[in-house]
């Protein structure tokens, strides 16, 4: 079964840098495009970053581009996401995910937390 792990989320302060991973398991990982999306206390879930099956093309989301990079390794099943510059309101529940034909998958979560 399809199985996406994410790690890497932590507390880090104005302006530091942290770096995502999702490891996925379960499915041809090199055929599928791959997405971040993140979740603040009590807001909805919002797209950060994709990134096409062959890592090719890259799309994120207004508020955080210039500050992310998505990235995969398709050797390893794993994708990444590095994110600078972060901000008091970058905190959130960041996700990994994956859409196959009309299923939608899900990691747990990783939470990252921005305060000094």
């Amino acid at each position: 079964q399809v199985q996406l792990v994410e790690s890497g989320g932590g507390l880090v302060q104005p302006g530091g840098s942290l770096r995502l991973s999702c490891a996925a398991s379960g499915f041809t990982f090199s055929s599928y495009a791959m997405s971040w999306y993140r979740q603040a206390p009590g807001k909805e879930r919002e797209l950060v970053a994709t990134i096409t099956s062959n890592g090719g093309s890259t799309n994120y989301a207004a508020s955080m581009k210039g500050r992310l990079t998505i990235s995969r390794d398709n050797a390893k099943n794993t994708v990444y996401l590095q994110m600078n510059n972060l901000k008091p309101e970058d905190t959130a529940v960041y996700y990994c995910n994956v859409i196959r034909g009309i299923l939608s998958y899900w990691g747990q979560g990783t939470q990252v937390t921005v305060s000094s």
